[in-house]
């Protein structure tokens, strides 16, 4: 990597850690720790949750899906703002109805303990997986401009990140954010100009055009094709609802707004937004196959990074790999902070019976540390995967996604369910999603894309709660 932008990497990745800890205030207790106080301003939580759900995942993925096929991938984010819409109307306000500090208390209210807590262990499972693979990405670009190893590059992400999230909380994570947020995109743009630039201009355009590489929109009726228009509304839709309306690792930036109107603002401003983030880094994909980036034998993941380091400008090149390391390192920060979170508030303090916030500052703490731990361990078992890593995240969230997302429709819309119907509908759909995700042959399913995980995963988790509503129902009338 040559001189100047390896200075530029260092002093800006010392700079958005200094910056997020500045503006991060003290941490006086828990509350402090994992939800701002309660007073983060709409944008600024609008902007994190993109960066949080796409960070590298996006940056260096998103462009390796145009660059070897079209910009389909773009109707995944239609379903996006549909199912933030449904959020917002539907689930935030019972978020906001009293004081929470996790996602899954709500479930106690209606449920039981039991079903909080056997949410919250799908939620720990779930986030530990989709960010072990955004770990293994982030791993990518650093080894092709340090020549590192992918599991040394993982250590040092993990040990970064760490710092300023075991000091700052989620304060200093929003923050580190917005800025990094900023500067991916500025990156993407000059990529953009300069792939363009170098494939001959905007004319070069029609080639990509010619080629059927601008295709957008694939109203096939299909449930194998990758990538269309009803898999990404309606598998777009409810991938967004079970992540933005059940995963505590969006709805704890959500508990930090001000109110539930400054929340709905950045739920669906976040959605708006995330549709011109990937209509950006798709583009970007397509001017890197017409600059000629794509080469073979390169796996689809490293054509942005690669063209970064060798193409662009010293300094710009610096720059644009600084903001890919730091948008990554930050969406590891957030999910360490919501699974200590989570770990916290759902297990240590009811089973302990310690609620005191400063002792849980300090529990919660060390649990940001395990979780580190944690997640760069399981992020090694990914190094060897040629799936590109945006699909291979979103892919390994939907096992659970479908069950919380079910959960959450038997507890609103399914009057009589109760604690032991939601608790056995979260483990069936679990176990019957885990084997059609990672590959194992289901000959009623065949082939079937991942946009379709969720709703069939929502599906078996409403169907089984139902059932074991009715089974409990007959056997009590039957006993009596």
């Amino acid at each position: 990597m040559r001189p100047l932008d390896l200075t530029v990497v260092v002093v800006y990745c010392a700079a958005v850690v200094a910056f997020g800890l500045a503006l991060a205030g003290r941490q006086r207790d828990a509350g402090d720790y994992f939800l701002g106080h309660r007073g983060l301003p709409w944008w600024a939580l609008m902007l994190s949750v993109v960066a949080t759900e796409t960070s590298a995942l996006t940056v260096i993925s998103v462009p390796g899906i145009a660059a070897r096929g079209d910009l389909t991938f773009l109707q995944i984010g239609f379903g996006y703002l549909v199912g933030r819409i449904g959020v917002a109307a539907l689930l935030l306000p019972g978020y906001f109805d009293g004081t929470q500090d996790t996602a899954y208390q709500r479930l106690e209210r209606r449920f039981g303990p039991g079903a909080r807590r056997v949410a919250s262990i799908v939620f720990l499972g779930t986030r530990t997986l989709a960010d072990c693979v955004r770990i293994f990405a982030t791993a990518i670009p650093l080894a092709i401009i340090t020549h590192w190893s992918l599991p040394a590059g993982i250590v040092a992400i993990g040990v970064v990140t760490l710092i300023y999230t075991w000091i700052g909380g989620l304060r200093a994570v929003v923050w580190v954010d917005v800025i990094q947020l900023g500067v991916y995109l500025v990156g993407g743009m000059a990529t953009l100009v300069v792939a363009t630039h170098a494939a001959g201009g905007v004319t070069a355009f029609s080639r990509a055009a010619a080629a059927g590489k601008l295709s957008t929109l694939d109203f096939t009726p299909s449930f194998t094709a990758l990538y269309t228009f009803w898999g990404g509304i309606v598998g777009g839709a409810l991938l967004s609802a079970a992540s933005h309306g059940t995963d505590h690792l969006i709805v704890q930036r959500l508990l930090a707004a001000r109110n539930l109107r400054d929340a709905r603002r950045a739920l669906i401003g976040s959605g708006v937004f995330i549709i011109l983030q990937f209509a950006l880094f798709l583009l970007v994909g397509t001017a890197l196959w017409l600059a000629g980036a794509d080469h073979a034998g390169m796996r689809s993941d490293a054509i942005y990074p690669t063209f970064v380091v060798t193409r662009l400008p010293a300094g710009l090149s610096g720059l644009v790999v600084a903001g890919i390391l730091a948008a990554a390192m930050s969406s590891h920060a957030s999910a360490v902070n919501s699974l200590a979170s989570a770990s916290t508030y759902d297990f240590y303090a009811p089973l302990s019976g310690r609620t005191d916030p400063e002792r849980l500052l300090r529990v919660g703490r060390w649990f940001t540390f395990l979780w580190t731990v944690v997640l760069v361990t399981g992020a090694m078992a990914f190094r060897n995967q040629n799936t590109p890593v945006v699909q291979l995240a979103l892919s390994v969230a939907s096992i659970t996604y479908g069950a919380l997302l079910g959960t959450y429709i038997l507890g609103g819309w399914v009057a009589n369910a109760g604690q032991p119907d939601v608790i056995v509908a979260m483990v069936a759909s679990t176990l019957l999603m885990l084997p059609i995700v990672i590959g194992v042959p289901v000959r009623w399913l065949p082939g079937l894309a991942w946009p379709w995980y969720v709703p069939l995963g929502t599906g078996i988790t409403v169907a089984v709660g139902v059932l074991s509503l009715k089974s409990r129902l007959v056997l009590r009338r039957l006993g009596g």
